[in-house]
């Protein structure tokens, strides 16, 4: 909403400004702005600059992202941690893992486009354990673009397979294809957490019909995933945090969603992977301990 004590628009939530056209009718002379000479210009109704914390609210809403991740933006992503009782060197890979990790994202979405001749056909993987954040990142890309005026929808991966089970009950209010369809068709599509639902048949089949439709349509999709890719988890990097590995020790994100399904990841998204510690685990705690 409009700041009722903002100077510009008094409230209303709207300012006027002028736009010179070709043919447009002078402005009265008594008029605030107008010049004496009557040159050709329009006033213009355009939205306050207070009513902007609102609008990015109301998008993000229209965009499903959760209130918990609504803060989530570039500029508080954290890329230099400090963690107690590690090396300096094993610290600094992990920042420097985040810090790449906030480039790549951060550079999809500034080269986003709908257009296209001009749009990038690869969307994003991110694959990292727990606490690295990965859903922040996502969100930051889907804010932004948005934010943009271009069309973006999140999902929980659980949430959104839950949806389409719960569209077969004939009570429900929603069809299968009405819930499917701003799916299929948004222009920018975040997955979140793929892979942490048990892999059913009708799962892998719902999930790969949505992959593919996207693909075919060049739609572009982000997803992340708490699944390492298995040359990852049976080959692990020196700068990955110690203990690093997937929620379910055995399971590798091929387990977790099929051959056919990885395969075309591979194909539609990069992928990014990100090494680090729970940022929710070890971080928030030193810092609650340090007060």
């Amino acid at each position: 909403m409009a700041r009722s004590d903002c100077p510009i628009c008094q409230g209303t939530g709207w300012k006027l400004v002028e736009r010179t056209a070709v043919g447009a009718q002078p402005l009265a002379v008594d008029k605030p702005g107008a010049s004496a000479a009557g040159e050709p210009k329009l006033q213009w109704a355009v939205p306050c600059d207070c009513t902007s914390t609102d609008r990015t609210s109301r998008a993000l809403a229209s965009a499903r992202v959760p209130e918990r991740y609504r803060h989530c933006d570039f500029d508080n992503f954290e890329t230099d941690n400090e963690i107690e009782g590690v090396s300096r060197d094993q610290v600094g890979a992990w920042n420097r893992s985040l810090s790449q990790a906030k480039i790549v994202v951060q550079r999809f979405a500034a080269d986003f486009s709908p257009v296209r001749e001009t749009q990038t056909e690869h969307g994003l993987l991110l694959i990292g354990t727990c606490g690295v954040g990965k859903t922040h990142l996502a969100v930051a890309a889907l804010k932004e673009v948005t934010l943009r005026g271009h069309s973006g929808l999140f999902y929980d991966y659980r949430e959104l397979l839950k949806a389409i089970q719960d569209s077969y009950n004939a009570e429900s209010q929603f069809t299968e294809m009405g819930v499917l369809e701003p799916v299929l068709k948004t222009e920018l599509l975040v997955l979140d957490d793929v892979g942490s639902s048990k892999p059913s048949l009708w799962a892998l089949e719902t999930v790969g019909h949505i992959l593919n439709t996207r693909y075919n349509e060049k739609r572009i999709t982000v997803l992340t995933t708490n699944f390492l890719d298995a040359e990852s988890a049976s080959n692990p990097e020196p700068s990955r945090a110690p203990g690093l590995r997937s929620p379910i020790a055995d399971d590798t994100l091929t387990d977790r969603v099929g051959k056919r399904i990885r395969s075309r990841l591979y194909e539609m998204c990069r992928t990014v992977e990100i090494s680090a510690p729970d940022y929710r685990k070890e971080i928030r705690n030193i810092s609650r301990f340090a007060r």
